[in-house]
């Protein structure tokens, strides 16, 4: 004998009826019919799921037909929303690998929109009419910023690496120091980027001391090139030794050896104007006689993802004619964006106003501070006083990998719910309609100012008052 079913079972609304509600009919406009069904479909599943695990009131009234239009409707709001979303970085880590690092200066925005709307000259000789190449457009632009004979982009400083390791080392042995033997981002090590290039590792000195004669003796016939890493995500300090970048671009001559030196965040300017620790300058190393030069885009440079190779005219012109450069080459748009970046460097007093990773790290803490006051003032003192907030002094880093040791003063404000745990409001910062993301340190949330532009505070305050309602 069949088990009759449950009356809160036959009472489910039917799809069509779901789709022909009021409800349903509003987001016609926003997502076409086939997520609608889909989102009805679910929503009914949902409610048929939670009927046959057993009752209560909170089951039955789940079940109900407003509810499940309600849970209809955050689906189709789920299905429709990008993955890919803009956030408000409230962390106060200027280049925060998982958010993207360097935010564009506008002057490369516009670029890139033009690019990705219109066709362009991507590949083409408008003054012969013949086919050219898209190397054309930034070769002379970074020649020019750097003093260099020759340069190439690929999509990341982790390929310039392994197209250069490739191209001089395949078969052959890299000499490297053991102390530059780095781990980059994603647990990438620089022995695996050689070994992937087809080169051999030839290690020479210790973690904490590398000589000069290290290198002469490591050097032999199967020698391909000489590697140096600046260790841009950690620093040795104490009892160590590393022989300098003039002694071995000397000795890169004198042997004949290609010389590759990462660069790693890629600064073309002094950080120390701004009371920051130096960074290796790509110009210098190249003044210097080091042959060729490896760099990111998207770091200190404040670009586009992409990795930079500048030096020598024929080791440049080896590295375009592997193979694997078309692998590695950029698209239009990365190539719209770095040219756009570039040209802001030749105007070296108007950066700081013009690319906004230079911005956020030149700004005093004073100018972070009447933005963190304003963010309160937003909310209001009643909200504030809920949730226990306050402007206090901070020190940020500046992320990506550069400049380890640099903790740069900030202002930020500082959450302490009521009720609740802190995860609880960081998680609702993080999944509203302008995600907000801040750090959680010491059992409270701070919401950093410096990666806070004034035209997301409006955003940022509405956010922390959806936030606050949420509350339990």
């Amino acid at each position: 004998m069949a088990t009759p079913k449950r009356p809160e079972l036959r009472s489910l609304p039917s799809v069509g009826s779901l789709l022909e509600s009021e409800e349903m009919s509003a987001l016609q406009s926003l997502a076409p019919r086939s997520v609608l069904v889909a989102a009805a479909r679910e929503a009914i599943a949902a409610a048929r799921s939670a009927i046959r695990r057993g009752g209560g009131r909170g089951k039955a009234e789940a079940a109900g037909r407003d509810a499940i239009l309600r849970d209809a409707a955050r689906r189709v709001g789920e299905a429709v929303r990008p993955a890919f979303r803009p956030v408000i970085n409230a962390t106060g880590i200027v280049l925060h690998t998982n958010l993207g690092r360097a935010p564009l200066a506008e002057e490369a925005v516009s670029a890139v929109t033009d690019a990705a709307r219109r066709y362009t000259n991507l590949e083409l000789d408008l003054e012969s009419g013949s086919r050219g190449s898209r190397m054309a457009h930034l070769e002379p632009l970074i020649a020019e910023l750097l003093g260099a004979e020759a340069a190439h982009v690929v999509n990341n400083n982790a390929a310039a690496m392994l197209l250069a390791l490739n191209t001089f080392s395949l078969g052959k042995e890299a000499v490297v120091s053991r102390g530059q033997l780095v781990e980059i981002g994603g647990s990438f090590r620089i022995p695996e980027i050689l070994e992937r290039a087809g080169a051999r590792l030839r290690e020479i000195g210790t973690t904490n001391k590398t000589r000069l004669r290290d290198y002469e003796r490591a050097i032999g016939p199967e020698t391909g090139m000489i590697l140096r890493v600046h260790p841009s995500n950690f620093a040795m300090v104490g009892f160590t030794e590393e022989v300098t970048r003039a002694e071995l671009a000397a000795l890169s001559r004198k042997r004949r050896l290609p010389l590759l030196e990462d660069l790693g965040s890629g600064a073309l300017i002094d950080f120390t104007r701004w009371g920051l620790p130096a960074e290796p300058i790509a110009r210098d190393a190249l003044d210097q006689g080091v042959p060729l030069v490896c760099f990111s885009g998207d770091k200190l440079l404040g670009g586009p993802q992409a990795g930079i190779l500048a030096g020598r005219k024929s080791l440049v012109a080896a590295l375009k004619a592997n193979p694997m450069a078309r692998a590695l080459r950029v698209d239009k748009l990365t190539l719209a964006a770095l040219e756009a970046t570039l040209r802001l460097y030749r105007d070296p007093e108007m950066l700081a106003a013009s690319i906004p990773t230079l911005r956020m790290l030149a700004e005093s803490a004073e100018s972070v501070r009447a933005r963190a006051k304003r963010v309160l003032r937003a909310i209001g003192a009643d909200r504030a006083s809920h949730f226990r907030a306050e402007v206090v002094a901070c020190t940020t880093e500046v992320g990506g990998g550069a400049m380890p040791l640099a903790r740069v003063p900030s202002y930020a404000v500082v959450l302490r719910p009521a009720r609740g745990k802190v995860e609880d409001v960081a998680r609702s910062l993080r999944t509203g309609p302008d995600p907000v993301i801040g750090r959680i340190e010491s059992g409270r949330l701070l919401l950093d100012l410096r990666t806070v532009s004034r035209g997301e505070i409006p955003k940022l305050a509405a956010s922390l008052v959806r936030a606050l309602e949420e509350e339990p």
